[in-house]
Order: structure tokens, then C-alpha cells, then sequence
């Protein structure tokens, strides 16, 4: 599938990482307010990975969220590791150490990626069929989440779609198993029709190390073998990235 950007990237540039979990826990509450608000339930997949543990803790810590109905919030994740549920490497468990504990969501409302079968393949599917169930979806029907929370890696992925993988051009599947070279966990992600088909995304980027791959990716051709997340840049229009000083040196944004 070509990328074609037909919208120029909505960035948001804040100080420091602390202000930028600030506004990411904003825009989650703000998010939910408005899906409760209209539909009575708000859905919603969170990534793992060093950024957003900030941004986990003030949810459960800021008025705010614990003011928010958790009863009718739904959420999934965009990507697991095949580990176990209590592995450091777990990203279900950077959310049950930070915030699942504090707030008042039912435990059946927390969809987490199963990682305890030995075929990755069969657990992607049991992932996929979690969604269409919670979403009551027919077939060929694509989940609309209100909200994804995704970060870039150094080399470009987002949540487990890796540079020239498989699951970066998967457009059958809700969620695919993704295998992993060298010492590292294979994983379990969301496709990008999914990611495309979200009513609201954000991006989050902080530290001066994604500088350089912030900069490739905002402004170079769109090219998602190299960068899979320009698979989402026909949804441009849908996604908010918000940016620290450190990560937008580069782009000249930030004076």
C-alpha cells in the first residue's frame, strides 16, 4: 500500500518529559469524557516502553483520572512481548505497576495481550477474537478504538511493527504474531488498519536520542518499509504528536 500524506503532521511541542506526560494524561481524560459522553463507553491501547511510564503514573495519581468512569473504559494494548505477565519486559505490567492498581477499572475490562501460549500465531488470534467480541464486530469489520497511544523506536517501529516485518503490510488480521531476531522477545501487535481505523492517535516522543529518527520520519518520503509508521500517513489528520524539546531539536520547532 502507498503512503500518501494528505495532511500536515499536528505536532505539539512541550518542555520536558514531565509536561509531556502532563499533556498525554489530558488528553486520555479529555478522550474519555468525550466517548463516555457520547457512547457510554470509551476504548482504548496503550504501548509500552519508557515514555509513556510518566504519563501511567499521573493516571494514577492526578484528580482527574480517578474522577474518570473506569467502569466504562475498555483497555487494550497496541503490542506485547511473549513474556510472562510479570516479566520487567512486560508491558501489561508497566501499567498494573503504575496505574491499574489505583484506579477503579474491573479487572474484565482490562483486555491485556495473551503471552502463555507456546504457538504465538494461536495467541493473536484469541487477541483478535477479545476485540471483535468487545467491539461486536462482524466480519471484515475493523475495530474503531477512540483513542491509541503509540511512541517511535530508534529505528522507526511503532508499537511492534519493525522495519521491513511482515506485520507492518498485514492487512488481514486485527493482530498479528511478529518474530523477533537475536536474544530478544517475539511480539503480538496490532495491524495497521487497526492503528488507521482509531478516531484519535498520539505520538508520543521524548528524550534527544529520537531526535534524528523524529526528523527522518516527519520529513522524508513516505516509505513504510523503512519507517512502518507511514502506513499511517493517509490518517495524518488523526494523529497528535506530542513532542518534547529534547526529541524536537532537530525539526526546528522549538526555539
Amino acid at each position: 500500500m502507498e503512503a500518501t500524506a494528505k495532511f500536515k503532521p499536528n505536532i505539539e511541542v512541550v518542555s520536558d518529559p514531565e509536561v509531556l506526560a502532563q499533556r498525554s494524561a489530558e488528553v486520555f481524560v479529555a478522550d474519555a469524557h468525550k466517548a463516555i459522553g457520547a457512547r457510554g463507553v470509551f476504548r482504548v491501547a496503550v504501548s509500552g516502553g519508557h515514555t509513556p511510564e510518566h504519563f501511567f503514573k499521573l493516571l494514577g495519581e492526578m484528580s482527574q483520572a480517578g474522577s474518570l468512569e473506569w467502569d466504562k473504559i475498555e483497555l487494550f494494548w497496541v503490542d506485547e512481548r511473549i513474556v510472562d505477565a510479570d516479566s520487567p519486559w512486560s508491558n501489561y505490567k508497566l501499567a498494573a505497576d503504575t496505574f491499574l492498581a489505583k484506579v477503579s477499572i474491573p479487572e474484565e475490562n482490562v483486555h491485556r495481550i495473551p503471552t502463555d501460549y507456546s504457538d504465538f500465531k494461536a495467541a493473536a488470534r484469541c487477541y483478535e477474537q477479545t476485540i471483535r467480541e468487545v467491539f461486536d464486530l462482524a466480519l471484515g469489520e475493523l475495530p474503531e478504538f477512540d483513542l491509541i497511544v503509540l511512541g517511535i523506536g530508534g529505528d522507526g517501529h511503532t508499537g511492534s511493527l519493525f522495519p521491513g516485518s511482515y506485520a507492518a503490510f498485514d492487512t488481514e488480521d486485527l493482530a498479528c504474531a511478529v518474530y523477533v531476531l537475536d536474544d530478544y522477545p517475539n511480539r503480538i501487535t496490532l495491524t495497521p488498519p487497526v492503528l488507521s481505523a482509531a478516531s484519535h492517535l498520539i505520538v508520543l516522543v521524548s528524550g534527544e536520542k529520537k531526535a534524528e529518527i523524529l526528523k527522518k520520519i516527519l520529513t522524508s518520503e513516505p516509505d513504510e518499509v523503512r519507517y512502518p509508521i507511514h502506513a499511517l500517513w493517509p490518517v495524518l489528520d488523526k494523529i497528535t504528536w506530542l513532542v518534547d524539546a529534547a526529541a524536537a531539536q532537530s525539526l526546528r520547532l522549538y526555539p
